[in-house]
């Protein structure tokens, strides 16, 4: 049976419509977007709440947690000024994830030398730690990590790490090293190349068998993608990366990181295939042969030393062995400059011990306390690695009586040490007095933490000290190193970044006469 309207229920349907504004819907949900969005914020600020007993920090804000109240090119300020306020041991969000900041040499060593055990982490959920996929020695942890890193120890002793023959490959590089400054004698020139590549080439030397010509296409090709991809890592587009999972498959900057790393990785696989073509067992070239041996000696025990760790391996050691060393060289050679009677004194030190002998040698540092005291000051002052690398917790512990939830990221805050107040004599200027006591003997303060400490300190620190000292004794015997003349205002400010360098500069040359 069909049913009519009466014109009287027709009026009052169209008068309904009518009394409805025409945006109704849009406001409506609008007011919904808003609400959810509300509800979000508030549940996700509810989870960024410290736990109880939780080290003390700045209030977060939702999804950014503290990231906006740090400049991303000077965030160590911020780092300073949070320490003055809330102690030596502080926290802050990084998105929705707690960071525990350690602040000083005392807690810093309180917990990477006195609790280890409850230190040695490594974090999972990292830029890095996806592109390395946790394996190698830096970003490895467990078993993994403490196998690769004692194969590794054992193996740069091996090549004489320390001793007459480990001299033998430095010095050799640093005869090209030489042979470039004499080139340029008179002259100025930018030295970041020049030391990026010698220390690169050392390390190549070790882990390749091999070394490149300094002019060589391929190898700039090399060091400029290593050098991209520590600046990636440290970046913003990092942090974005960390804190928002779902913008991960965008092709956004932070993809480039992922892209260098294959394309090293592409390289040292290229090397590794070649070594197993011409490998000898029980009769290694390099680090790359010892790896062979070590696998198949280890062949039906298990999965830890394969080709996907010898190539995380190799990639760690490259990585790790060229930036620290090449940017603390160049920091030493600005200061060097400038100081002018700082490196004269270094050069009467160096001709007196070493005379008519053709080649300095790393026992010679023991006689030159003035010259080791002024490579040292250079370590402290560049400041290479201010944040160490991260570190967690793997178990529920506590420091300095805050509580600290298994598997909390732990930021060793290394350049806090490095410029303590009360620890210094002269903290905030270049002064190889820092390194020497009252009868001008060399001296190691605790604070002296450049490359971390405890059993995840660098470990590569033996290599880069024996580069240091030879090198720098070698060039300074031949070479006065000077300020051009239109050079500028000397600038001795750092760049931040996982590894922290001066900016570009030029390098006058003399030869000594």
């Amino acid at each position: 049976m069909q049913v009519e309207c009466s014109p009287i229920c027709v009026c009052a349907h169209i008068n309904t419509q009518k009394s409805v504004p025409p945006n109704f819907s849009h406001t409506m949900l609008g007011t919904l977007v808003l609400l959810w969005l509300g509800i979000f914020l508030f549940l996700l600020f509810i989870t960024m709440r410290r736990p109880k007993n939780f080290p003390p920090g700045p209030t977060p804000l939702p999804l950014f947690g503290n990231l906006l109240q740090f400049n991303p090119n000077a965030p160590l300020k911020e780092l300073d000024k949070l320490s003055q306020r809330y102690g030596s041991v502080f926290s802050i969000f990084v998105g929705g994830r707690p960071w525990v900041i350690l602040s000083g040499q005392e807690v810093i060593r309180e917990a990477l030398v006195t609790r280890a055990a409850e230190f040695t982490g490594r974090p999972d959920q990292l830029m890095v730690s996806h592109i390395l996929d946790n394996n190698g020695v830096i970003m490895s942890a467990g078993s993994k990590w403490r196998e690769h890193r004692r194969f590794a120890l054992t193996t740069l002793r091996n090549f004489g790490l320390g001793k007459h023959s480990m001299e033998e490959r430095i010095l050799e590089e640093v005869k090209h090293i030489c042979e470039h400054l004499e080139r340029h004698a008179g002259m100025s020139m930018d030295p970041q190349n020049l030391f990026h590549n010698a220390a690169s080439n050392i390390i190549c030397s070790i882990i390749f068998g091999s070394r490149f010509n300094y002019e060589d296409d391929y190898f700039q090709t090399l060091i400029d993608r290593m050098q991209e991809f520590n600046k990636i890592v440290i970046s913003p587009w990092a942090m974005i990366y960390d804190i928002i999972p779902p913008v991960r498959c965008l092709p956004l900057p932070f993809r480039k990181a992922f892209e260098h790393y294959e394309k090293l990785r592409a390289h040292i696989l290229k090397v590794v295939a070649e070594h197993k073509n011409s490998w000898v067992v029980g009769k290694p070239r390099d680090m790359i042969d010892y790896y062979l041996d070590e696998m198949l000696k280890r062949a039906g025990q298990g999965l830890s030393f394969d080709d996907t760790q010898m190539v995380a391996l190799l990639f760690d050691l490259f990585l790790a062995g060229t930036d620290t060393t090449s940017n603390t060289l160049r920091t030493l050679s600005l200061y060097l400059m400038t100081h002018e009677q700082i490196q004269e004194r270094c050069q009467q030190e160096i001709d007196m011990v070493l005379g008519s002998r053709e080649h300095v040698s790393y026992e010679d540092r023991h006689a030159m306390p003035y010259v080791q005291a002024v490579i040292h000051e250079a370590q402290r002052v560049s400041d290479v690695v201010p944040l160490s690398v991260f570190h967690t917790t793997t178990a529920n512990t506590q420091i300095r009586g805050y509580s600290i939830p298994k598997g909390t990221l732990i930021v060793p805050y290394l350049s806090s040490a490095l410029r303590e107040k009360g620890q210094w004599k002269f903290p905030d200027e270049f002064n190889p007095q820092n390194f020497l006591n009252d009868k001008g003997e060399f001296v190691k303060p605790d604070a002296f933490m450049p490359f971390s400490a405890g059993p995840r300190v660098c470990l590569g620190e033996g290599l880069a000290r024996m580069e240091l000292f030879l090198i720098l004794v070698t060039i300074l015997r031949r070479f006065r190193l000077v300020w051009p003349e239109d050079g500028g205002v000397p600038d001795h400010s750092l760049i931040f970044g996982g590894t922290q360098s001066v900016k570009p500069y030029c390098l006058g040359v003399q030869l000594r006469l």
